[in-house]
């Protein structure tokens, strides 16, 4: 525990923009939530200076829920006599992308659980499906945890296997990473990658010169320490590539999972890991508000603790869906909401450039 003094020095340090450690990391879930928020918003200041706040229209398309790693987190996978397995055509995920195009979005998310029988070939093939019949769309795709899969299954490294999604398409692959803490891992994703794999994927994707981002499912069983040693990951992995873009930070949904026992992160829990996220991370300029779990209003309060961009409009999904979890939004929502918050929305692309201002 930092003493009086030492919070006051920490204060002063965090107000001159200077890196903070893990122990001051720890610390900062003691302060009082205003006067961490503040801080985070001043954080936020010097990093992006302005009033804006992002979202982008795209389309998350689940292509299987068919998945080796059978997380005891996740409510979407497949199992039997309880969940259904699915899996989408080539034909099924156009269809899809040619929805999102009707309503002028811009990127596509294909996700989907690490099945048995999905090889290199498949991914690709979903790739250049999408990219041929619709050349401008952006495809933010695949995981981390997909990348492994593969590299397993092929033997191939990741770099090598990254280059083939490239050339077929890819622009660039998300950074789900859950918790970058292997005791958490080893007992909710045992089947899933590692800390150290999650980092050799960020690795390989920085060879290739595509961007990505970094996800924090936290609510499962860690500790305060586990929550900064996540964010540490993160923090020195973007030191090392730069390649991270934004960090978006999700609590977990223990209904119609596998740990329904676990009591749910609260609202107060959620403000202070976009807080702190925004302070521990002075190397990462974008800090999503997570509305797909935590709701739109607690997301616009985010907005005021060092977020500043909203994500997708998300026209599809179905994974967060699958707990029980339903809020949906559009983009006039959106722009309201954003508005509301005092701030100015702005639709972005993938690479968080700005399409449209909504000043009035």
């Amino acid at each position: 525990m930092i003493s009086i003094d030492g919070k006051e020095r920490l204060r002063e340090k965090i107000l001159q923009g200077g890196r903070i450690t893990p122990e001051e990391g720890e610390s900062l879930f003691a302060w009082d939530i205003l006067e961490l928020g503040m801080a985070a918003d001043l954080r936020r200041e010097m990093l992006v200076p302005g009033s804006e706040a992002g979202f982008i229209i795209d389309r998350i398309i689940n292509y299987t829920n068919v998945c080796e790693a059978k997380c005891r987190f996740c409510a979407f996978h497949a199992r039997g006599g309880v969940i259904d397995p699915y899996e989408l055509s080539l034909d099924d995920i156009l269809e899809k992308v040619e929805g999102l195009m009707a309503i002028g979005g811009t990127q596509v998310m294909l996700q989907g659980g690490l099945h048995p029988d999905y090889g290199l070939d498949r991914y690709t093939a979903m790739v250049r499906a999408v990219r041929e019949r619709f050349p401008e769309m952006y495809l933010h795709s695949f995981s981390p945890a997909e990348i492994v899969h593969l590299s397993e299954k092929t033997g191939m490294p990741y770099e090598a296997i990254i280059g083939v999604l490239k050339d077929a398409g890819l622009n660039s692959i998300p950074g789900a990473s859950d918790l970058l803490v292997d005791r958490v891992r080893q007992d909710v994703s045992p089947c899933k990658m590692t800390v150290s794999q999650w980092c050799g994927v960020m690795r390989a994707l920085k060879s290739h010169g595509m961007g990505s981002t970094a996800t924090m499912t936290y609510g499962m069983g860690e500790t305060l320490s586990e929550k900064i040693a996540h964010l540490d990951v993160v923090r020195s992995i973007q030191d090392e590539t730069g390649i991270i873009r934004a960090f978006i930070p999700w609590s977990f949904s223990p209904g119609r999972t596998m740990m329904p026992d676990v009591v749910p992160a609260t609202g107060m829990d959620y403000l202070k890991i976009v807080a702190i996220g925004r302070i521990y991370l002075d190397n990462v300029p974008y800090i999503q508000a997570g509305w797909l779990t935590e709701g739109m209003k607690l997301a616009q309060v985010a907005l005021a603790m060092g977020a500043n961009d909203m994500g997708g409009v998300l026209m599809e999904e179905v994974v967060v869906k699958a707990t029980g979890i339903t809020t949906r939004t559009n983009m006039d929502e959106m722009i309201d909401l954003i508005k509301n918050a005092g701030k100015i929305p702005v639709r972005r692309d993938s690479e968080y450039r700005a399409v449209k201002i909504y000043r009035d």
